[in-house]
């Protein structure tokens, strides 16, 4: 249960998370300790005009069949103008793309992409799943799509949660949730997943032995952890001194033995990369929805094969790891 100190006014939007993990392998109660310590300082000086947004919003169009094919949640709005317009209120928007009650989010990422990739190498039929870094949630939807039992999202970024609840009005109840939680404000007796994924953060850790053992203890025994993060080709790997793609907290993008031998040292077992694919403009763009940078004004305009800052262009790996 959510402590009764906390002044988050959306506490409902978690209603069902215990319930959704009784008779798992998972112990909700340390969930719900981090997330109300969380809550108790969760402030954003844009939160008064997300939380307009939210408030804009038409009720009645719920949706939620149990099993979308993508995420496509609520019924038609009797005024897409007006909604767009709210929805637009939580700009930007970078995972997706999502239909909102009929109106057409077309994000930063195609996502949808990714989730091609990903989809045929895991198992997902009744699993619970942890998806660290979630962003808005939209990997949950294809995950509960494809027969996840249940999935728990973390992500520190508030507006990522705004989103979230936006999809949670129109999907109503549904076992996807986002949680504003970072990696390190998981409890150490959280445990018990059957996946737990990590989907482009690994290169924001400054300590990434740390976070992939943070990973481990969270899964069951032969649990698996399923990582995408960017890498570098040959056997070195890249410390940006700088920024890279002018992102300022790249601390490292291993070259691939690496990423095994780290994955190694955290417990990991049975290790398969699953897909190597460099990050293209079709994948990663500015939009309506994200006006600003983006893949295109991240790279060389007369050698696309590198950043602006001279580094190897974005090289994304999936990695599949059992923990032992």
């Amino acid at each position: 249960m959510i402590s009764e100190t906390t002044a988050w006014p959306n506490l409902a939007c978690w209603d069902g998370l215990e319930s959704d993990l009784a008779n798992t392998a998972v112990d909700s109660a340390p969930l719900f300790q981090a997330l109300s310590e969380a809550l108790v300082t969760l402030q954003h000086g844009d939160l008064p005009r997300w939380q307009r947004a939210l408030e804009a919003l038409p009720h009645g169009l719920q949706i939620w069949d149990g099993a979308p094919a993508a995420p496509c949640l609520g019924a038609p709005a009797p005024d897409p103008t007006a909604l767009r317009e709210a929805l637009m209120g939580l700009h930007p928007w970078r995972k997706g793309p999502l239909r909102l009650a009929g109106v057409h989010i077309d994000t930063e990422w195609r996502s949808d992409m990714k989730w091609s990739r990903l989809e045929p190498h895991i198992d997902w039929a009744q699993q619970t799943v942890l998806d660290v870094g979630c962003g808005n949630g939209y990997f949950g939807w294809r995950m509960l799509a494809a027969g996840a039992r249940c999935v728990v999202g973390i992500d520190p970024t508030t507006l990522f949660l705004m989103q979230w609840l936006a999809q949670r009005h129109f999907s109503g109840p549904a076992p996807n949730y986002v949680l504003p939680l970072r990696d390190t404000d998981l409890p150490a007796t959280l445990t018990g997943f059957d996946r737990v994924c990590s989907l482009g953060v690994l290169y924001h850790r400054r300590d990434p032995l740390d976070h992939l053992g943070r990973l481990r203890r969270c899964l069951r025994e032969g649990g698996v952890l399923v990582l995408e993060t960017l890498v570098v080709e040959g056997d070195e790997s890249l410390h940006p001194p700088g920024r890279y793609a002018r992102m300022r907290n790249v601390h490292e993008v291993p070259s691939l033995a690496r990423l095994k031998a780290q994955l190694h040292a955290a417990g990991f077992q049975t290790i398969q990369v699953a897909d190597v694919t460099w990050t293209t403009r079709e994948e990663q763009r500015r939009t309506d929805w994200m006006q600003f940078e983006s893949l295109d004004q991240c790279l060389d305009p007369e050698n696309p094969t590198q950043t602006v800052e001279g580094h190897p262009a974005p090289l994304r790996a999936l990695v599949l790891a059992q923990a032992s």
